[in-house]
C-alpha cells in the first residue's frame, strides 16, 4: 500500500512555486509538497522571511527549496521571480496562488472603494497575473498542476466581509475559466475552498472576540475549527490529481457549506 501511495502521490522531479507559502496554510502546503519530494519555490512580500523558512523546508525534508520576494500585484516582479526560478530548477510544475490579504471587516455600505481595491488587488488579481505568467510556460511544457486557495466565503457570504467574499468568489470563477481555456495544453486547474483553519490571522481575531470563536462552532457541524495539517492530504492530490480532474471546488469545511 505504502509503494502504490508513494507512486500515485509521488512530487519527486517536480518543482512547486507556493505564493503566501511561508505561514498559516501556505506554509502547510509547502511541507507536504517537500514531504512528497517537491522542489520548493516560496514567494511573498515578505522575501526574508521566505527564505528563512525555505531554508528550515531543506533541513527538515531534505528536498531544495529557496525564497525570494514578490508582490503578486507587479507583471515585473513576476516576471524577474520566473526567470531566477528558470535558472534554479528550470522549470515550474505547479503552482499554488495562497496569496492573499483579510477583509477590512466593515458592514458593505461602510467600505471605501479603497477596502474593496486592496482586498481584490491581493486576491484576485493577484491571482490572475501570477496564473498568466506561469501558464505561459506551462503550455510550453505541455503540462502542469494550478490550484487556487480560495475559501468557503466564496460561495456562502458573512457579515462585514463582502470584500473577502467577492475576491474569493472571483477566484473561483477564474479557476473554472481557466481551467477550460488550459486544459487543451494538459494544465489541470483546481481551487482548495478551506473553511475555518486557526492559522496566525484567525487566532488573533478568536483571541480579541471569544464571542465570535463560539459563534462560528456553533455553525460549523462537527463543532470545531479546522487545524491546518488536514489541508495537507487535499492539496497533494490536487497537486499530483490526474489529468481528467480539472475546474473542480474541493471545499474543507467541517461540513459549514452543507447546512
Amino acid at each position: 500500500m505504502s509503494e502504490l501511495f508513494d507512486r500515485m502521490f509521488s512530487l519527486k522531479g517536480k518543482t512547486a512555486l507556493i505564493t503566501g507559502g511561508y505561514r498559516g496554510i501556505g506554509l502547510a502546503i509547502s511541507e507536504v509538497f517537500a514531504e512528497a519530494g517537491a522542489k520548493l519555490v516560496l514567494a511573498a512580500r515578505s522575501g526574508d522571511i521566505c527564505k528563512s523558512v525555505a531554508t528550515n523546508i531543506e533541513a527538515q525534508f531534505g528536498v531544495e527549496a529557496f525564497g525570494l520576494a514578490l508582490d503578486v500585484q507587479n507583471s515585473l516582479q513576476i516576471s524577474n521571480a520566473l526567470e531566477e526560478i528558470a535558472a534554479r530548477f528550470g522549470k515550474i510544475d505547479i503552482l499554488v496562488n495562497c496569496a492573499g490579504v483579510d477583509s477590512s471587516h466593515k458592514p458593505f455600505m461602510e467600505m471605501t472603494e479603497e477596502d474593496m481595491n486592496n482586498v481584490m488587488k491581493i486576491n484576485f488579481h493577484g491571482t490572475f497575473l501570477v496564473s498568466k505568467a506561469v501558464s505561459r510556460e506551462m503550455i510550453k511544457q505541455k503540462s502542469g498542476k494550478i490550484i487556487n486557495v480560495a475559501s468557503v466565503l466564496g460561495k456562502v457570504a458573512l457579515a462585514d466581509m463582502a470584500d473577502y467574499c467577492v475576491s474569493k468568489a472571483a477566484m473561483i470563477q477564474l479557476t473554472r475559466a481557466m481551467a477550460v481555456d488550459l486544459m487543451r495544453y494538459n494544465i489541470q486547474v483546481n481551487a482548495l475552498c478551506p473553511g475555518y483553519f486557526l492559522t496566525d490571522i484567525n487566532r488573533k481575531y478568536f483571541e480579541s472576540d471569544p464571542a465570535a470563536e463560539k459563534f462560528i462552532r456553533k455553525v460549523i457541524p462537527l463543532n470545531r475549527i479546522g487545524h491546518v495539517d488536514e489541508l495537507k492530504s487535499a492539496a497533494l492530490h490536487l497537486a499530483a490529481c490526474p489529468a481528467y480532474m480539472t475546474g473542480a471546488e474541493i471545499y474543507i469545511d467541517g461540513g459549514y457549506t452543507i447546512v
